[in-house]
């Protein structure tokens, strides 16, 4: 790989301020970039531009973005995102992953078994609120408590004054605190998905590459009361993005680790990432195993398999920008320069010169923790995911709201059970493959001694245990689910099914752990990070965006192509390239093509674009984001990045060096729609033209 980091390590080294690269950061609607954009692309949006923009994109529980494209509620997405879905709508002789899937009228629409769609509606700063509410004088562990206590307090008058699903947001790693305010719907219906052939055209060996040839897009509607809900919507470009055009993506980044402290991410490198790979990878190799077994165990596991592959391979790319020196160099040259700052200050070296040393102190003790923390879990089965939740469900309800775990607050209630009571299909034989292969590899890292280990396993052997708990459980019915929810702590307590006599004996130990790294790592973390944020405010404003956390933000840059060794890549494909890839493959998978896409070859103009390339910055959450030009038309639809780009977990990725994020053309959609699916129905909503 190339050195991706020399220019900005040599630039930081030269100033004393962190260097703002053209199209950087994922910023909040609370502090949208105009300055930028008015001083290199000559925009500036109004309020209701930007009002516009955030109540036309959505936050997608299922781990994605998607975006209104019609008055009545259709939205879009990428049909990666909507993978889950579509694996628990179909069935052995129904494969809408395989054949994709088309509701010619809202009758056929399919409603989802646990989609849920969250509008941000509104916002607050809270962080005066949130911070205050920490005593002088209190450890980092009890201003930890008192600071959440207050954001639960918080929560809850929001959500009852508004009705609104309401959370606390932390931004800056404690340097803000806001109140979101969503608006959720949870009737939400399938509309159209193509073949997962042609959505992931190439496979594991294109993941992360470009030049692109996939139609990576579904469509969902959502329903209020019954009818298609009235939302703001997105108008489509005839045209797309030309070459250079200026585009801004909205949409909810998951994480990134930017404003980590290098103590932080030296943890990340040596044991985090690691760690993450070795839990992946268990999961991973356990579905192929399972799916090796016959088609129908094959088509229930490709969706986490899939997910799971693109999570590892992003991974390798992050892990190779923090083992490669320029990249740490930078981080160390960035951290000096802001404690020197802060250092030829008396009083900002009295109010936080000693976060950087409270965190390393905190870290040193991590790795001694780290596997049973990684470990000690039984989230790689899905019914011992129910069973954990539902045991820690009795007990916390019988706190205090602001005492609870923050995902058993009420604000978070509602959401909580609607996964928890979801209809989607549960495949026992897939279950007892997953929680067999954690077990046994568990007992491999922690030894037979560990209090887990102990706890689940006893004198037996994992195979053993998995296959009595997941043999006998009643818990994949969503009717016994609901009655020892309904029931509470009497009920749970009195349960005679094994996998929730399980979940009792694991839940003190997944409690110890827990609350160990709350008091030792989290606490720190807040608190300490709370102090350097505001010495970077005092240093250097809010010149830098937050990190990211799933929520709202905007990215912006350009269509553009880019140099790649000592030759060119355009910043769009077309569909006569995705024929050529495919026969000079001579279509052997993972490049061949639909049969659709044979058939009916004639019927495209194949000089239409497919997929382009674009300079903004995007990671993991930002998949189904639409990209929309300065009129707030989608251009086109975020699905991926290259692999030059993927250390930008750890930092930006300048332009210059070839990072880009991947998008489908918004004329590739409506040509395939129109010409491949018999789909001028739906082309004509999103078009306007009903």
């Amino acid at each position: 790989m190339k050195n991706l980091f020399a220019p900005c390590l040599i630039l930081c080294l030269l100033f004393s301020v962190p260097a703002v690269f053209a199209d950087e950061g994922m910023w909040t609607f609370d502090n949208p970039p105009l300055k930028q954009w008015k001083e290199k692309y000559n925009f500036e949006p109004s309020k209701e531009w930007l009002d516009h923009v955030r109540l036309a994109t959505v936050r997608l529980n299922d781990g994605g973005t998607g975006s209104f494209v019609s008055e009545d509620g259709l939205l879009i997405t990428n049909q990666h995102v909507a993978g889950g879905q579509l694996q628990k709508v179909s069935t052995a002789e129904h494969d809408y992953i395989r054949d994709g899937f088309y509701a010619k009228s809202a009758a056929e629409e399919m409603k989802c078994p646990d989609l849920e769609v969250n509008v941000l509606v509104s916002f607050e700063d809270v962080t005066a609120a949130v911070q205050q509410a920490a005593k002088p004088g209190a450890s980092d562990k009890e201003a930890n408590e008192q600071r959440k206590a207050k954001a639960a307090e918080i929560e809850k008058e929001s959500t009852d004054k508004t009705g609104l699903r309401s959370e606390i947001v932390k931004l800056y790693n404690g340097g803000e605190y806001w109140i979101y305010r969503y608006k959720k719907y949870t009737d939400v219906r399938l509309v159209f998905a193509p073949e997962e052939q042609i959505a992931f055209f190439g496979g594991d060996y294109d993941n992360f590459t470009y030049p692109r040839y996939e139609l990576d897009m579904a469509f969902f509607r959502v329903y209020e009361n019954g009818k298609p809900a009235k939302t703001e919507y997105f108008k489509w470009s005839a045209n797309g993005p030309a070459d250079g055009e200026f585009v801004i993506l909205p949409g909810n980044p998951g994480s990134t680790s930017r404003l980590l402290t290098v103590a932080q991410l030296r943890y990340q490198r040596d044991f985090g990432n690691p760690l993450q790979m070795q839990v992946w990878t268990i999961r991973r190799d356990a579905l192929l195993h399972y799916g090796a077994t016959s088609p129908e165990a094959a088509r229930q596991g490709s969706t986490q398999r899939r997910l799971l592959d693109n999570s590892m391979k992003r991974l390798v790319g992050q892990q190779t920008g923090l083992m490669g020196s320029a990249l740490l160099s930078r981080k160390e040259a960035e951290e000096k320069a802001l404690r020197a700052a802060v250092a030829a200050k008396p009083e900002l070296e009295r109010s936080y010169g000693n976060a950087w040393t409270e965190i390393e102190r905190a870290y040193s003790g991590l790795p001694a923790m780290s596997k049973r923390l990684a470990f000690s879990t039984l989230s790689s089965s899905r019914l011992a995911s129910i069973a954990t939740s539902i045991v820690l469900y009795s007990q916390e309800a019988q706190k205090p709201n602001d005492a609870r775990y923050d995902e058993y607050r009420g604000s978070n209630l509602e959401s909580l059970k609607f996964g928890l009571l979801s209809p989607a299909p549960i495949y026992p034989a897939m279950e007892k493959a997953l929680l067999t292969a954690w077990l046994e590899e568990a007992l491999k890292a922690l030894g037979p001694n560990d209090p887990f280990i102990k706890a689940i396993v006893g004198n037996s052997t994992p195979s053993e245990v998995v296959s009595s708990v997941i043999g006998e459980t009643k818990l994949a019915n969503v009717a016994t689910r609901k009655s020892l929810l309904d029931g509470g702590q009497t009920a749970v307590n009195a349960s005679n099914d094994p996998l929730i006599a399980l979940a009792r004996k694991v839940v003190p130990i997944i409690r110890e752990l827990r609350d160990w790294q709350e008091n030792n790592i989290l606490s720190v973390d807040t608190s300490a990070g709370q102090k350097i944020a505001q010495a970077r405010f005092a240093v250097y404003g809010k010149s830098v965006s937050p990190d990211a956390n799933f929520t709202l933000r905007l990215s912006y840059g350009q269509a553009l192509g880019y140099e790649q060794g000592t030759t060119l890549v355009p910043y769009k494909t077309t569909f006569y390239g995705l024929y050529d890839r495919a026969i000079g493959f001579a279509e052997k998978s993972p490049f061949n093509l639909p049969t659709r896409y044979k058939e009916a070859k004639t019927l495209l103009d194949l000089s239409t674009p497919l997929d382009f390339v674009y300079t903004a910055d995007t990671i993991g959450g930002n998949s189904g984001s639409p990209v929309i030009n300065r009129n707030a038309e989608i251009v086109g639809l975020n699905f991926d990045s290259n692999i030059q780009k993927l250390p930008n977990r750890y930092a930006y990725i300048e332009a210059s060096e070839g990072g880009r994020a991947v998008g489908v053309h918004s004329v590739a959609i409506i040509e395939t729609l129109r010409k491949l699916y018999g789909a001028n129905k739906l082309a004509d909503e999103i078009l306007g033209q009903k």
